[in-house]
């Protein structure tokens, strides 16, 4: 168990999922094949507020053409969701942190509605070059963030021009407005 999460982030999510027999890795298909369901472990402070946005997956900067919400990694990934909140703030020690009651999600009609908003407006920066131009406060609930290990990893994408150039590889993200709304709703937390 490591000290602190600085370097190790991830940990929790892993121990969780070795725990609860979780098989999927990294392959691009939810946490529990044989369930559907994609496991998020949700780091809160002690009122349930997430204290961090929420990776889904890797965002594609290339080949989009024909693509849609309804067949997008995102969408499947959120399809069904056991999310496992985790009081996680810094100055408990990572022994002492204690795991909330866990709740399984799927998205509203109005929650998806959202979601493909966002993607498609998200989707269509990428599609005409503007990946580099892609903050944190693009989208409602869902947002584009750099997702690397360090500043060397790089991912071919497409400029305005329509010509390739390398840049940091990209993730999607649920904002935390998004999930402690969530918490919220299912937990009946202020």
């Amino acid at each position: 168990m490591p000290a602190d999460l600085k370097r190790e982030k991830g940990w929790v999510g892993l121990l969780l999922e070795k725990a609860l027999g979780a098989s999927a890795g990294s392959r691009p298909e939810p946490d529990f094949p044989h369930l559907g369901i994609e496991l998020k472990s949700l780091p809160i402070n002690q009122l349930g507020k997430p204290l961090e946005t929420t990776f889904v997956c890797v965002t594609p900067l290339t080949g989009l053409v024909g693509a849609t919400w309804e067949n997008s990694h995102i969408k499947h990934k959120l399809a069904r969701v056991l999310w496992v909140p985790v009081i996680s703030e810094r100055t408990i020690p990572v022994t002492e942190r204690l795991i909330g009651t866990p709740f399984i999600w799927s998205p509203s009609e109005e929650e998806n509605r959202l979601m493909a908003m966002d993607w498609q407006e998200l989707t269509d920066m990428i599609v005409l070059g503007e990946v580099e131009n892609i903050t944190g406060k693009h989208g409602q609930v869902i947002q584009i963030r750099p997702k690397a290990a360090n500043s060397r990893a790089k991912t071919q994408a497409v400029d305005k021009n329509g010509q390739p150039f390398m840049t940091l590889p990209r993730g999607f993200y649920l904002k935390t407005s998004f999930t402690h709304y969530l918490i919220k709703k299912h937990l009946r937390v202020d």
